[in-house]
Formats: structure tokens, C-alpha cells, sequence
């Protein structure tokens, strides 16, 4: 699941709607949006493409963070989901453009997160597989069921954030706060158990909505798959402490 590297996560982008198919209840949510854009920081490093799609456990297993590679300013969104047994469909499509503008999308190849409520009666405690289509890209993305995950596909969500590992260097972060002022890295601080994520203080006027935001995460060097491993999530608002969740 996880043979990667992949950059910091940064830049403010659009907030996108997560659609769920009707044949797939699955809890309503509010607008996500995802970050995957060098920072500056020197954190981590351009990604090298091995794979098309990753996937990782999120909200105790209510949600995945489903990442791709493109543009970092056009982050894809659901269009339908589905569930059969543990095996769950899912289809991508590119964000509408914002009434009366065009989509500007930059020209860089980056991992970029996707949020997608799981359906109800996935168990995310046994293997899930995911069958994920992006235009002409069909894949098939294995998660490893994870024993600790408690959370229920399709039960409102507890809004607290989380993290999952996609890639032995990559992880994806779900916060919660304004769809329209998604979280910045300033830097990141990786030790052998653990990272402390550092970000910024946003001025400006923000939505007070909660959406879910998806924020990739490069760290570097050889991390013990064995080991628990916690993010230290501080600066604006989001001081917290986050388990990386295995998938």
C-alpha cells in the first residue's frame, strides 16, 4: 500500500463536494478539501510515480483519503461510491469549475487527497478492496483491515482529526474547520516515533463552516512499520494529537 515519497501538503485550494450515490448511503458530509502542494519547508521532496493510486483509513475508519497524482490545484472529487461486501467502487471525476470562472490547473504532478465516506456495511476492521476509477485510469487499491478501527461506515462522524498511512513515506491528515481556509504547513519536525506538524496562523476572512480537509503529508527515511507513530499537530487551531492509522 505504501511505495511512494510524496510532497509536503500546503497551499489554500478550493473546497470540493463529496458526492455519495444514492445506492450507497453513506453519512452526509460536509464540503472537503485537500492540499497537495510544496510548501517551501524543505520537508519533503518532489514525489517519485510509482503508482497511480494509494489509499488510507481515516475518521476511525468511516472515511478513506483516496490519493492521485496530477495537478495540485485540481483536486478530483466522488462522483458515485458503492459498496458490495468489502469491496467498494468508487468514481472520480475532476471538480466543477466555480460558476463563472474557468479552472486554473498548474502543471505539476503531485499526490492529491480525495475524502470519500465509505458506505454502510464495510467493515473496516477486515481487508477492504477498493476499485477506484479516474478517466481512463481503473485501480484496484488494497486496504488492510485495521483491528483497532471502531468508527461505523455510514454513522456521522465524531469531527476529530486523523491520519492514515498511504505510502512508507506518506501519510494522509483529516482536519476540520473552514472550507475555505484549509490548513498551511510551515514545517515539519519528524523524529523516530513520531512528527510534529507545525502550521500557519491564517489572516483573512474564513467560512464558518466544518468541512473536512485532506492534507498530504511527506516525511523521509526509514520508519518502522512496528512502531506507532503520532503527528503533533500545532499552530492555527489544530493542536492536536493524531495516531497514524495503518491500512
Amino acid at each position: 500500500m505504501r511505495p511512494l515519497q510524496i510532497v509536503t501538503s500546503g497551499f489554500a485550494l478550493a473546497a470540493m463536494t463529496l458526492l455519495i450515490a444514492g445506492c450507497a448511503s453513506g453519512p452526509a458530509s460536509p464540503e472537503p478539501t485537500s492540499s497537495a502542494a510544496p510548501d517551501g519547508s524543505g520537508a519533503s521532496s518532489a514525489p517519485v510515480v510509482e503508482d497511480d493510486i494509494e489509499a488510507a483509513w481515516l475518521d476511525d475508519g468511516r472515511m478513506v483519503g483516496i490519493v492521485t497524482l496530477g495537478s495540485s490545484t485540481c483536486i478530483p472529487i466522488v462522483d458515485e461510491i458503492a459498496g458490495e461486501g468489502q469491496t467498494v467502487r468508487v468514481s472520480l471525476v475532476d471538480a466543477p469549475a466555480v460558476e463563472g470562472s474557468e479552472p486554473i490547473c498548474t502543471a505539476d504532478l503531485a499526490p492529491r487527497a480525495t475524502l470519500a465516506a465509505l458506505p454502510e456495511g464495510v467493515d473496516p476492521t477486515k481487508d477492504v478492496e477498493l476499485v477506484v476509477t479516474l478517466g481512463d485510469i481503473t485501480d484496484d487499491v488494497d486496504l488492510d483491515g485495521n483491528p483497532g478501527l471502531t468508527g461505523v461506515p455510514g454513522e456521522t462522524t465524531t469531527f476529530e482529526p486523523s491520519a492514515g498511512w498511504f505510502d512508507d513515506e506518506g501519510v494522509v491528515l483529516l482536519t476540520w474547520g473552514s472550507s475555505t481556509c484549509p490548513p498551511i504547513v510551515e514545517s515539519i519536525d519528524q523524529q523516530v516515533t513520531g512528527a510534529t506538524i507545525s502550521f500557519a496562523t491564517q489572516d483573512g476572512a474564513c467560512t464558518m463552516d466544518m468541512a473536512p480537509r485532506a492534507t498530504v503529508i511527506g516525511l523521509r527515511g526509514d520508519i518502522d512499520d512496528d512502531v506507532p507513530f503520532a503527528l503533533t499537530l500545532t499552530g492555527g487551531g489544530l493542536d492536536a494529537t493524531v495516531d497514524v492509522l495503518a491500512g
